[in-house]
C-alpha cells in the first residue's frame, strides 16, 4: 500500500456498533505508515451506548493515532486554510452525517472538517453505516457519489432480511479505497 507518510483526517461519527471494525482499520492504517488525525462528532463525544463509554473510546483511538483529537467546530475549521491533510476519511459515516453533508450542513466537528477539507479539492472518503441507505438516505448517497473528490468505501446490505434498507461499508477495504482516492479514482465495485 502507498499510505506511508500520508496525513489523513479520521472523522468518527456515532454508528457505535461499528466502532470495533473501525478500530481494526485504524490500527491497519497506522501500521501502513499513515499519520491519522482523529476528529470526533458531537454525538460520539456525548453519547454512551451499550457498546461502551465514548470518552474511553476517544482516549483509546487518540492513543493509537498519537495525535490530539479535534473535538470542536473551531478546531476543525483550520483544516481548510492550513490544508495539512492529504485525505479525509469519515468512518463510520452515519445516515445523519451523510444527509447533512449532502445538504451542506456543518454543525459538528466532522462536518466542518469535511467542508474545510473539500475546499482544498482533496479526496474525502465515506465509510457508510446506516439503517436507511436504501430508504430516505438513498438520494443522499447518489448526490454525494456524484460530487467531485468524494469517494465511497465499497458497501452492501448487512442484513437484507431483518433490515432491508440497511447498508454498511466493507471496512476491510478502507486502506485500498484510500489509495485509489489519492489517485483520484473510485474503487470498484462500489456495491456488493
Amino acid at each position: 500500500m502507498k499510505l506511508e507518510g500520508i496525513k489523513a483526517g479520521l472523522a468518527i461519527t456515532g454508528s457505535f456498533c461499528t466502532f470495533d471494525k473501525i478500530e481494526e482499520q485504524i490500527k491497519a492504517l497506522v501500521s501502513l505508515g499513515a499519520n491519522l488525525y482523529p476528529i470526533f462528532s458531537t454525538n460520539v463525544q456525548t453519547t454512551d451506548s451499550r457498546f461502551g463509554d465514548t470518552a474511553q473510546y476517544i482516549e483509546h483511538i487518540t492513543s493509537i493515532t498519537g495525535n490530539k483529537p479535534i473535538l470542536r467546530l473551531e478546531e476543525a475549521e483550520p483544516i481548510g486554510p492550513k490544508g495539512y491533510l492529504d485525505i479525509l476519511l469519515i468512518a463510520p459515516c452515519t445516515g445523519n452525517t451523510l444527509a447533512k453533508l449532502a445538504h451542506g450542513i456543518t454543525d459538528s466537528p466532522v462536518l466542518m472538517a469535511a467542508k474545510a477539507h473539500l475546499r482544498n479539492e482533496k479526496p474525502l472518503v465515506i465509510s457508510l453505516s446506516t439503517n436507511d441507505a436504501l430508504g430516505i438516505n438513498f438520494k443522499n448517497i447518489g448526490t454525494l457519489y456524484n460530487i467531485k473528490n468524494i469517494y465511497f468505501v465499497p458497501f452492501g446490505q448487512d442484513n437484507p432480511i431483518k433490515k432491508p434498507n440497511s447498508m454498511i461499508a466493507h471496512t476491510d477495504r478502507i486502506p485500498e479505497t484510500l489509495e485509489f482516492a489519492l489517485e483520484g479514482k473510485q474503487i470498484q465495485p462500489v456495491i456488493f
